[in-house]
């Protein structure tokens, strides 16, 4: 086998908003199903490193094009800590102050990464769920004349996936089939701009979309209400907490309706939080693939896929995000910050450059 050689991408970037897009797809080779062809489109590759940088860059440039946004105005948006860190990125390459509002209840490292990339955050009762984290985000936005990014009903979320995510899997897909593509939802951007694309271009895939067991708000029929402005204007009653950060606010958002209006998924999951865990960990313990717990979730819909899928199926699955920004959350319980017993017995096993133990 010949050593590995890189090219380069033979450009230079003039921002780092530049970056954003084009990320890999990527086969799972050790704990995929053996019926099928399992991939994964990797939004870690992203520089804020998840597929929400692409929906915050499209939510300001548009802005900036049609004047909603003026030079040096404040951004506030309500985020349980992706759109967040996008939007702290885009914000800061382009100079614009940033005011985040996310539950209690999110990661610490997230609130602490969107600081480090300049913004303030304020943070919500857990009580109050991403309901609460919502309201104050819009009464902060009228009380002083912010641009409220609005990820939650803004079309600018989903024309982004519907001109890049969903034609960087064309191209990937483009010599062979793809029987069935996977993603779970948030705000419902990427299902809804991918599957545009997909019913249009590849009508044979099935998309398979997937959210938490114990918050399953699309498989309860029940649509919260929304005023004019397409804003919610209530919690949904079937949302309860889950661990599944980046899935589910406890409302049904408008961007998430057009692809429940448009049957734009072919079949429905519901994902238990553990499972989301499980398969994040074996993607990084045996793919080597460092994701979030979304992504575990994603993957355990896939694999759930997989068991009636015809043999030698093609199945994309999207993995929203990095796995660091889950450091203080259940993922890592169980993940020692000292040496194992096994760790000290290896380090017993030679005489030289031993810790002492306590």
């Amino acid at each position: 086998m010949s050593i590995r050689q890189t090219q380069g991408r033979g450009q230079r970037y003039d921002t780092i908003l530049d970056a954003v897009g084009d990320t890999p797809v990527i086969r799972i080779n050790r704990i995929a199903p053996s019926n099928v062809n399992m991939f994964v489109k990797f939004e870690a590759f992203n520089p804020g490193g998840s597929v929400k940088d692409r929906l915050a860059l499209n939510i300001i440039e548009a802005a900036e094009r049609d004047g909603r946004l003026r030079p040096g105005q404040t951004v506030v948006e309500a985020t349980s800590g992706n759109t967040g860190i996008g939007l702290a990125m885009v914000c800061a390459a382009k100079g614009y102050p940033l005011v985040v509002t996310m539950a209690e209840s999110f990661s610490v490292e997230r609130r602490r990464l969107m600081r480090f990339l300049g913004a303030k955050v304020v943070l919500t009762p857990k009580a109050l769920k991403g309901f609460g984290m919502y309201s104050k985000a819009k009464e902060l936005a009228e009380e002083n004349g912010w641009f409220l990014a609005s990820q939650f009903e803004t079309a600018d979320n989903a024309n982004i996936h519907e001109n890049t995510t969903a034609r960087e899997i064309l191209a990937d897909f483009a010599d062979t089939k793809l029987d069935y593509w996977v993603t779970g939802y948030g705000t419902g951007g990427t299902v809804s701009g991918v599957a545009r694309v997909l019913r249009r271009d590849r009508p044979e895939t099935k998309i398979i979309l997937a959210e938490p067991a114990n918050a399953a708000i699309v498989s309860s029929g029940y649509t919260n209400t929304r005023n004019e402005a397409n804003q919610p204007t209530e919690g949904h009653p079937h949302f309860e907490p889950h661990p599944i950060q980046g899935w589910t606010p406890d409302f049904i958002p408008f961007v998430l309706q057009e692809a429940i209006d448009n049957g734009f998924y072919d079949e429905l999951l519901k994902v238990p939080g553990p499972d989301g865990i499980t398969w994040s960990r074996r993607l990084a313990a045996e793919e080597g693939i460092f994701t979030g717990i979304s992504a575990g979730a994603t993957f355990a819909a896939a694999v759930k896929i997989a068991e009636t899928a015809p043999e030698g199926a093609n199945i994309l699955v999207m993995l929203p995000d990095t796995g660091e920004r889950y450091l203080s959350t259940p993922l890592f319980d169980g993940i020692a910050e000292v040496m194992t017993d096994e760790e000290w017995e290896i380090s017993h096993s030679t005489p030289g450059a031993q810790m002492a133990k306590d």
